[in-house]
């Protein structure tokens, strides 16, 4: 069985030391709402679509602006979308990094892919 993720030792353990952590600043993290994981969903869907339509054009991934770094992180396809389902799985974000040395210029934001593939839906529908 391959996973996307390395495996956490401690996972379904009742003596995992970090069962009642929580992340420095004081979020806990639990159950996700139902509206957060219809939106996790749609996350998913879309980065689908995004992918088939830029991947094309040379585009390897997103680029988000991260909150607590304030800089940007530049994700390939599918670290995106394992990180995606890693918050719809455990209700956790991953820890992360920024990506060593991306060419910005192979990366678009949620933003711009999501106004190119309402572009190409506009063509279709004309």
């Amino acid at each position: 069985m391959q996973h996307d993720e390395p495996i956490d030792p401690f996972h379904g353990d009742p003596t995992d030391p970090t069962a009642g952590l929580s992340d420095p600043e004081g979020d806990t993290y639990g159950e996700l709402s139902t509206q957060e994981r219809a939106d996790l969903l749609a996350d998913l869907a879309e980065l689908e679509v995004y992918q088939v339509l830029l991947s094309p054009k040379g585009i390897r991934g997103l680029v988000v602006d991260c909150e607590d770094c304030r800089e940007p992180h530049y994700f390939d396809w599918d670290l995106l979308r394992g990180n995606l389902r890693h918050l719809l799985d455990s209700g956790r974000p991953r820890v992360h990094e920024p990506a060593y040395d991306p060419d910005p210029d192979h990366y678009v934001t949620w933003e711009y892919a999501r106004g190119y593939a309402d572009a190409v839906d506009d063509m279709v529908e004309e």
